[in-house]
């Protein structure tokens, strides 16, 4: 008994018998292979020069340690890999980039303005206490120049961040609890906050710094990969979907 991997695209059809897959799924091998599969299918019709093919196997190597072509051939013999294979490696990023920004390109921005709450970052110093006198105390000492944020926080603070003077990030900003996130994004840097009841803490918080995303040609190339990958995840979705439902062949 076996089973073949039903409807992918391209010319690619891949079979296994039951030992094998059995195998590739005791080692966890079985869907990181059909992910593989349904990736190199999908990016296979973008053609490469043979410049950007040789940097692509230049880079790559060098990723590897590898110096020369002796060592190359002696690394594809150790890691039981031909040289088309070791090309095939080397050349995925660059066709992934290549058919991400070919297929995305026209819903970057918009995947961009959804996520934007996550990929701006933000930096604050915090301190959590359940004495409201006490936070009160504190956030005079800070505001009147008595003593610095971070000595106070790593007295007096009760959560995490007490061992890193009061520091919290680089994180997302829609990280923090919706109020201290309502805080940061309306503040100024080095912005100190009247202390905010969250049960059961009462906190201080001072903005650091806030560095708000921006669509920028980096940007739209991460949102285009994060887009394809999103693509590929569902198309295996659908895949594991088919062969729970196929009827096993014989093999």
């Amino acid at each position: 008994m076996g089973f073949r991997f039903p409807q992918l695209p391209g010319p690619c059809v891949i079979e296994f018998s039951a030992p094998q897959q059995q195998l590739l799924t005791q080692h966890g091998l079985l869907l990181p292979l059909m992910k593989g599969v349904i990736l190199g299918n999908a990016v296979s019709s973008i053609n490469l020069s043979d410049e950007e093919r040789n940097e692509a196997l230049k880079t790559w190597s060098q990723r590897q340690g590898i110096k020369s072509e002796e060592e190359l051939i002696a690394f594809c013999q150790q890691n039981l890999l031909s040289i088309e294979a070791a090309r095939y490696q080397a050349e995925m990023p660059v066709r992934v980039e290549r058919y991400a920004l070919e297929e995305f390109s026209h819903r970057a921005e918009q995947r961009f303005l959804q996520r934007k709450a996550e990929l701006d970052q933000v930096v604050y110093s915090l301190i959590r206490s359940r004495d409201r006198g006490l936070a009160q105390e504190l956030y005079l000492r800070i505001s009147e120049g008595e003593a610095t944020f971070a000595e106070l926080a790593a007295e007096h603070s009760e959560g995490d961040e007490k061992s890193r003077n009061g520091i919290v990030g680089p994180a997302p900003l829609n990280k923090s609890h919706p109020r201290v996130t309502e805080l940061l994004r309306s503040g100024q840097p080095k912005q100190l906050f009247a202390p905010i009841f969250i049960d059961p803490w009462w906190l201080i918080v001072r903005l650091e710094d806030l560095k708000p995303a921006i669509f920028n040609d980096a940007m739209k190339l991460e949102m285009c990969r994060d887009l394809f990958q999103e693509s590929v995840n569902d198309q295996l979705r659908q895949q594991i979907n088919a062969v729970q439902q196929a009827p096993q062949a014989v093999g």
